[in-house]
């Protein structure tokens, strides 16, 4: 049963990220959700809220560590990089008010 929830904790944190979080692109905002890259953040900052280990360096090690392949695989660029100032900040501060809640 804990891994059902946790599955669906991690599916609720997901459709959160994805639904605010976005990626800019020549100043196109594609949401984390269409970019389909919103679970994969969820599956990995979930273990720092159930942890309580959640912090603002974890969170952008998390985002560096997460590489988005672009032009058909020929490029990979760091999530972090192609996450506006704002959106970094967005995620954050989501996370810890999704801590906090919990």
């Amino acid at each position: 049963m804990a891994n059902s929830n946790t599955t669906r904790e991690i599916e609720t944190l997901a459709a959160e990220i994805g639904e605010n979080i976005y990626i800019d692109v020549a100043k196109w905002h594609l949401y984390l959700t269409e970019a389909h890259l919103h679970t994969k953040v969820a599956e990995q900052v979930y273990p720092l809220i159930e942890n309580d280990e959640l912090s603002e360096d974890e969170i952008l090690s998390i985002l560096r560590s997460i590489k988005v392949p672009l032009g058909g695989g020929k490029l990979e660029v760091s999530l972090l990089e192609l996450l506006p100032i704002q959106c970094q900040t967005s995620l954050i501060e989501l996370l810890e008010e999704y801590q906090r809640n919990q």
